[in-house]
């Protein structure tokens, strides 16, 4: 008897439907084909041990079974339960008329029980999309699955349960899940706070600017001086993340399996923050079967890189193109995979070895020539594509003490949320442009006019400080952010000079 069932592959962070198709007939032995992996072809002894712990058997017959499109490679142990529905409906153990109407999908337990898998929203979305009546998948995946509207989603913990549910003895609920009213109710839960940080207001000021046009920014300082700190109140200074983008997000943590348990949505943005050991693979994504990376863990969100010199020189290499492109392109002989990578990088880094030459009152006992190679094992082009540099200083003993209120992580979100809204205004034309980080060569042309004397100022900094085109740009973007903050059509002066102060590492002699 020929029997078809349905689960779904990931291909970066799309699935795709892949039709199982089972036959039981004259003869022995056991056929999987179809491009499976290990992890697939090691199935046989799981369903078979399953199947018996309840009350089930393998067919002693020949079982062939073909997983199409058969030029796909199918990957991981979440075909567990379609096979083994497949091979019960096929030896008429099982009559299920409407097998046809589900996508199925989870690992299973020697004992029947069934194990979470990955991907469960972007397997959802697919089957939505090809007018799939419900899912059936892990109760651990259910509520991810369940942000998915119009599609009946069926959280199940054992066999037997799907097995009596497909064969109408048992009757199993939907999950329903009313997706606006979880993603509203969970859009402001942050650690840290801005009005926690005592004292570096001028800090405060360049994280804001950052948030309000998406730049990217990197912080040197002693140790202790609150980079840290700092950067993990990021986040919360951010504009929430919209629904298309929480759904965006989720579907790469979802097909990376960083989803907790019983979570549906992302409701916050992420925040990443590396050990300066990762490989550049474990940074930008990749392996035999191409997962996402960190910087596309951090897509709509912030990566953080403490410690900056102390990464290795490739991973950070590595990084460029995505920066510029806001996506990671994985390439392998046969196919090749895209994952999202529009984040803010955050990064710190101390001035020296020892961490003191630009302390106030501690003396550096680098030696000479030191401060120099270590500022080096950052590249040119890396520091060009990070738009503002700025110094922490370390905050007094009466800064600490200072009983009086600073602005809270809502005071300032509320004013980047109001910058953010005039670029909306102002790139509604455009395409794929967001934020004042995101201009092109052409769109700064348009939206970036100086006037004389602005000119002036910008040819001098240029002169003077060596910098390239790049980081001219990088000034513009700055300066227009600045002036959305003080909600000023045009690029003022005064604008323009704090955006090229924000270029401490280009500076003659910084370093000694």
């Amino acid at each position: 008897m020929l029997v078809k069932t349905y689960g779904s592959a990931l291909f970066g962070i799309n699935a795709v439907t892949v039709a199982i198709e089972v036959s039981v007939s004259q003869g022995v032995n056991f056929f999987l084909v179809g491009l499976p992996d290990n992890a697939v072809k090691e199935s046989q002894q799981r369903i078979a041990t399953a199947l018996e712990s309840i009350g089930y058997r393998m067919p002693g017959r020949k079982v062939v079974i073909n997983m199409a499109p058969a030029d796909i490679r199918k990957e991981g142990s979440a075909y567990d339960l379609p096979l083994a529905i497949g091979i019960l409906a096929a030896s008429e153990q099982l009559k299920a008329a409407t097998l046809e109407e589900y996508m199925i999908m989870g690992e299973l337990s020697l004992d029947g029980r069934l194990r979470p898998i990955k991907g469960a929203l972007p397997i959802a979305i697919q089957a939505r999309g090809e007018g799939f009546k419900g899912f059936i998948l892990p109760k651990e995946n259910a509520r991810e699955a369940a942000v998915v509207d119009t599609l009946e989603v069926y959280g199940v913990e054992h066999l037997t349960e799907v097995i009596d549910f497909l064969g109408g003895e048992k009757k199993l609920e939907p999950l329903e899940i009313n997706t606006r009213e979880e993603f509203f109710a969970a859009t402001d839960t942050y650690e840290v706070d801005f009005s926690d940080v005592k004292g570096q207001e001028n800090v405060k000021r360049a994280l804001e600017i950052a948030a309000a046009g998406g730049h990217n920014v990197i912080m040197i300082g002693p140790p202790g001086s609150g980079k840290t700190m700092l950067a993990k109140c990021l986040p919360g200074i951010v504009p929430p993340l919209t629904l298309r983008e929480a759904l965006e997000t989720t579907k790469i943590h979802s097909v990376a399996g960083k989803i907790s348990n019983n979570i549906g949505l992302i409701t916050t943005r992420p925040f990443r923050s590396p050990h300066h050991t990762i490989s550049d693979v474990a940074l930008v994504g990749g392996g035999a079967y191409p997962q996402p990376g960190e910087i596309s863990l951090a897509h709509n969100g912030v990566l953080f890189l403490d410690e900056l010199p102390e990464f290795k020189r490739t991973a950070l290499e590595v990084m460029r193109q995505p920066l510029e492109e806001r996506k990671s392109s994985i390439s392998r002989a046969k196919f090749s995979v895209e994952y999202p990578a529009n984040f803010m990088l955050v990064t710190s880094m101390n001035p020296c070895p020892c961490g003191y030459y630009t302390h106030p009152e501690k003396k550096c006992v680098c030696a000479p020539g030191m401060v120099q190679k270590y500022l080096s094992r950052i590249s040119g082009p890396l520091l060009d594509r990070i738009d503002i540099h700025i110094e922490v200083i370390p905050v007094s003993y009466d800064k600490l003490s200072d009983k009086e209120k600073t602005d809270t992580s809502e005071m300032v979100r509320d004013r980047v949320v109001a910058a953010r809204k005039v670029q909306e205004e102002r790139f509604i034309a455009e395409k794929k442009v967001y934020c004042n980080a995101m201009m092109s060569s052409k769109q700064l042309r348009t939206y970036c006019n100086l006037d004389e004397v602005g000119r002036a100022i910008l040819k001098e900094a240029m002169q003077r400080l060596n910098l390239s085109a790049r980081a001219y740009d990088r000034i513009l973007k700055v300066a227009r952010t600045i002036a959305d903050l003080s909600k000023s059509d045009a690029i003022q002066v005064n604008h323009l000079a704090e955006a090229i102060q924000y270029r401490s590492l280009d500076r003659e002699g910084w370093a000694g």
